[in-house]
């Protein structure tokens, strides 16, 4: 009786895996609902009565386990790459040109797919048994969020057939398609429950919920796109090979996966797809583009996060009109002024927009926008949004009359979100050439002449800081204008600096978020980043909303975020033009802070992907005197990490100097001085005596008669291309 049982178990586990493919990945149903149902009734009432029997990848065990306390850091093996983003048919052909050169111009065919808009994750599978699940994080590093895409029932938790390499990585995302999303909601608000905001931010939030249990009752699900790495000897030939492998195991993968011949048969499916996008069951935006040979894409490379291989085409962001209420000016935390429309709320790209930026007064002219206004607005990268135009009143977004009249602005009420879909975007429009004078913003207007009186829509920039009444100055050559105060003396700076510093990709201070920043700098608690690690609970506690074991809990990630990685403080400290790749660099190169913040402008120049205005910032930086001490501040309070090997100490050309004259046919300048420094290589402007090398294009001239002079060794550009590929650096 009990081989009976035992075996009835195995056949309904069978059964049920092969219906949940058949429901879940094929959309194909052999059988009703209540047919199905009484399987699954069955398969439990023998694993109650044998609980011994019941296996990890058994389908009971999706409904969820025991809540987490919380979610394990996973390492991925292999890097999970941004994508490079192109928005016309333009610079797709250039990114195609760029392959053809770099693989000799051999034929190149592409795997296309929807790109959906939900969460990246990676699956691993040891023995054709799901093993491990791994938000995306930052590339490098995520959180395992098995527990909860166990309960996900396109994902299979064990494989089809017994093929599959004894371990490796699948990926793909995680998403809610339009009509689950309205279903879900639907029932929450019959039920008097919370709704989603919009499909990717509840599968995002689903995945994260420390109860398996809740995130079993979200409708989640899954296609697969890639592989990640690969145990076992089985190696595909191609990305459409490698998704159709996926298919066969069971994993579910996108039905609009297309292998097209060319460019042109490219630019067709894009067009295709973006004609259907409101049809699609899924919101995207845009479409993944591969070369679809695994050889070309591994000779193609990548580059610091994104793969030289693939491109994500942006479809145009969608668009909607308002009305402009007022306008809000903010202040960032390297003091730069954007300001913010206050808009009537309307929906767009998937969620309600109520604010937007307007990055600076020269964007103001140039729409020449006034309050009141009719507008279209744009969430750029379906992200953060934007006014794209004024719409003149009588006419529509297409020029047709019937618009509502304007209404008057100062009877408007005025929307009081704070802008928070991005980062401080102003800042991304300096000029490179900045000189840092203050100079008036604006002229005045005559004395007996009030322009608010004179045009009541008129938008001004302040002459003082909203946040610390210090002059708005606006430096000589860019389009900014800044706060003219320190940032420990403007209170909006200290709040966006310690928002920085305690972001997810600086220190993650998990539970330092928005408001009880607020609190700290408006109750004098904290200053500099190195007073977060002053606060004791007492005081902590005393805070609105804070209570005793939310103290605690901060102190606690306080504590652990002083064990960090170089790279994560370099970013931490808010270096102007300083990003999280740049940080990557600058701590790859130097290997430890004291030789970065002694280095001259010469010496950061040499660092990967760092120019003079950026090697300028950062010298700036290390310069001043207040920054100098906040750094030894906070190493004081125990802040460190783990020593970086220098790059350079292993690499061919460590230690040698190089220059570069003459113009090179194949590559820029500016990249083929990356390529040496990659290697190892300084890269001067100048040939002396201590120059190893001389590179010499068509049109070189006193570089390369100096480094005759000197008996400088010079390689045209054949050489240094042969050179390059010898180290695997093309």
């Amino acid at each position: 009786m009990t081989d009976s049982a035992r075996a009835r178990l195995d056949e309904l586990c069978r059964l049920i895996r092969h219906h949940d493919r058949l429901y879940h990945v094929l959309d194909a149903p052999e059988i009703a609902d209540a047919e199905y149902d009484a399987l699954f009734s069955e398969l439990q009432a023998l694993e109650r009565q044998h609980p011994d029997w019941v296996a990890d990848d058994s389908p009971s065990q999706r409904v969820g386990g025991t809540p987490l306390a919380e979610f394990a850091a996973v390492t991925h093996e292999v890097a999970m790459l941004s994508l490079e983003k192109v928005a016309t048919a333009n610079e797709l052909a250039e990114w195609h040109g760029r392959c053809l050169a770099r693989l000799g111009n051999e034929p190149l065919a592409f795997c296309c797919e929807p790109k959906i808009d939900g969460v990246a994750v990676a699956l691993i599978y040891e023995n054709g048994r799901l093993a491990l699940a791994a938000t995306r994080g930052d590339g490098r590093a995520g959180e395992d969020i098995t527990a909860n895409v166990r309960t996900i029932p396109s994902v299979p938790l064990r494989l089809q057939g017994d093929e599959a390499p004894p371990r490796f990585e699948v990926r793909g995302e995680i998403y809610i398609s339009k009509q689950d999303f309205k279903a879900f909601n639907d029932r929450a608000k019959a039920a008097g429950e919370r709704t989603l905001v919009n499909p990717r931010n509840g599968a995002a939030g689903s995945l994260r919920q420390l109860d398996p249990k809740i995130t079993a009752a979200r409708p989640l699900k899954m296609y697969c796109y890639s592989l990640g790495w690969l145990g076992g000897n089985w190696r595909p030939q191609t990305q459409v090979e490698a998704l159709e492998r996926l298919a066969a195991w069971g994993l579910r993968t996108n039905p609009e996966a297309k292998l097209v011949q060319d460019l042109t048969a490219c630019q067709a499916y894009l067009g295709d797809i973006e004609q259907r996008r409101d049809a699609l069951a899924y919101d995207i935006d845009g479409v993944v583009v591969k070369v679809n040979s695994l050889d070309q894409q591994r000779r193609l490379g990548a580059v610091t996060r994104r793969p030289r291989w693939a491109v994500a085409y942006k479809y145009p962001a969608e668009e909607a009109t308002t009305r402009v209420l007022d306008v809000d000016f903010q202040v960032g935390r390297t003091g730069a002024i954007t300001p913010v429309a206050k808009l009537e709320p309307v929906f767009v790209g998937g969620v309600t927009v109520s604010n937007a930026t307007l990055h600076n007064m020269d964007e103001i002219e140039r729409l020449g926008l006034r309050l009141g206004d009719r507008v279209m607005v744009r969430r750029a990268g379906d992200v953060i949004p934007q006014v794209i135009k004024v719409i003149k009143e009588g006419t529509g977004a297409s020029g047709e009359a019937g618009l509502d009249d304007v209404q008057d602005p100062r009877m408007a009420n005025t929307v009081e979100t704070d802008l928070s879909d991005g980062p401080d975007s102003s800042d991304q429009a300096e000029s490179d050439d900045a000189k840092n004078t203050p100079v008036d913003v604006q002229e005045a207007p005559p004395a007996d002449e009030d322009p608010a009186l004179v045009d009541p829509s008129r938008i001004q920039l302040p002459s003082q800081c909203p946040a610390c009444g210090s002059p708005v100055v606006r430096p000589e050559g860019e389009s900014v204008a800044r706060c003219s105060a320190a940032a420990t003396l403007c209170p909006a700076q200290r709040k966006e600096g310690l928002q920085h510093y305690a972001s997810r990709l600086a220190m993650d201070i998990e539970g330092l978020g928005q408001k009880l920043i607020d609190q700290l700098v408006e109750t004098g608690m904290v200053k500099t980043p190195a007073d977060l690690y002053r606060l004791d609970v007492e005081a902590l506690a005393a805070l609105p909303r804070m209570g005793r074991k939310s103290a605690e809990n901060l102190l606690r990630a306080l504590s652990a975020s002083k064990s960090t990685s170089l790279a994560k403080f370099i970013y931490a400290l808010g270096i102007r033009e300083v990003g999280e790749a740049t940080a990557q660099n600058l701590a790859a190169h130097f290997g430890d802070l004291a030789p970065l913040r002694n280095a001259s402008v010469e010496d950061l120049e040499v660092v990967a992907d760092v120019g003079p205005i950026v090697a300028a910032k950062i010298a700036e930086y290390f310069n001043n005197p207040d920054n100098r001490a906040l750094v030894d501040d906070l190493i004081g309070e125990g802040v460190h990490w783990p020593a970086v090997p220098a790059q350079v100490a292993a690499m061919p050309l460590a230690g040698q100097t190089w220059v570069l004259t003459g113009t090179l046919a194949e590559m820029p300048r500016s990249q083929a001085k990356q390529k040496l420094v990659g290697l190892g290589a300084k890269v001067a402007g100048s040939v002396s005596r201590n120059t190893a090398q001389v590179v010499a294009g068509p049109g070189a001239g006193g570089k390369l008669e100096k480094a005759e002079e000197f008996g400088v060794p010079v390689m045209d550009e054949t050489a240094f291309f042969d050179l390059l590929r010898t180290n695997d650096a093309l």
